[in-house]
């Protein structure tokens, strides 16, 4: 990994796993449905503005199917479906789930033919699970439809997020990351909008809430996303969405050390194992002999 790439995933883990708290916030000011469409419009908006005032050409050549796709994937489902879970969950929760999503990647990666099994991988699928278990079996709050809901929800959006990674790489490795990100935040707010008018937003915002939601279309969405999307076209994106190990170790220290959030003992031994099990498949961690990860993100 260069040190250009080592510093966008330093990068990413910081402001993402930050988002958390802004995303809280959010919802609570728009509603989940109308903070994942406005935060969208904003992100779009903002990067298409920026390329026009900088004279920069975009190149939407790759057709608008593709862009769809990975809207679909990676903002309306993954930020619908996490902004509808997170309110049931609490944050710490949440990002440890997120953790998840190297697991993920790797199945959909591996059936795509973009890499292969190996018995490291395997393994750690394996303690994935067992550690999800952990996590969703022994809560610090009381198992209820709500609590429950909001783990199936945050698990699908974690699916919805490894899918939309790997087709990214490779459908989209030929496509600028700017003109991905513009067009998946496009098609994301598009197809979230219409739901405003089922989850209405909560009452009037104020500056505080417009300014967050600024903050989570422009700093979180608009300029992470290029970020994201050109370390997947570089280093892959199973190394990519690895970034997320980062993004749960801030969100979990912000949630349980300055939010107060509980998580028992097993939960904690969840996360550990969860962890593990990522590393396993990433090949951080190998076991015997077991080949280095083939990534083919241009397939």
């Amino acid at each position: 990994m260069s040190s250009r790439d080592l510093a966008s995933y330093l990068f990413l883990a910081l402001v993402w796993g930050s988002s958390f708290v802004v995303m809280d916030h959010n919802i609570h000011a728009f509603g989940w449905a109308g903070s994942v469409a406005f935060r969208s419009f904003f992100a779009a908006g903002t990067l298409y503005l920026a390329a026009r005032a900088s004279g920069r050409k975009l190149d939407f050549s790759c057709g608008p199917f593709p862009l769809f796709v990975v809207g679909l994937a990676t903002v309306a489902l993954q930020l619908g479906l996490i902004s509808y879970g997170l309110p049931r969950i609490g944050t710490a929760m949440s990002a440890i789930l997120v953790a998840t999503i190297p697991l993920f990647t790797m199945l959909i990666a591996a059936a795509w033919g973009v890499e292969q099994f190996r018995l490291s991988g395997l393994v750690g699928i394996g303690l994935g699970a067992v550690g999800i278990v952990l996590l969703v079996g022994f809560p610090a709050q009381p198992v209820t439809p709500s609590f429950i809901i909001g783990c199936a929800a945050t698990l699908g959006s974690t699916l919805s997020a490894a899918f939309g990674s790997v087709y990214a790489g490779r459908r989209l490795a030929k496509t600028g990351s700017w003109e991905i990100t513009i067009g998946a935040f496009f098609f994301g707010g598009v197809l979230i909008l219409p739901l405003i008018a089922f989850v209405p937003l909560p009452g009037v915002p104020g500056l505080l809430d417009v300014a967050s939601l600024l903050v989570a279309g422009v700093l979180m969405s608009a300029i992470t996303y290029v970020i994201f999307y050109r370390l997947i076209a570089s280093i892959g994106p199973t190394r990519a969405i690895s970034v997320e190990f980062g993004v749960t170790g801030v969100a979990v220290t912000i949630g349980t050390l300055l939010l107060d959030e509980p998580l028992t003992l097993p939960q904690v031994a969840g996360g550990a194992v969860i962890g593990i099990g990522c590393a396993l498949v990433l090949g951080v961690i190998r076991l015997g002999r077991a080949e280095a990860v083939a990534e083919h993100p241009g397939a």
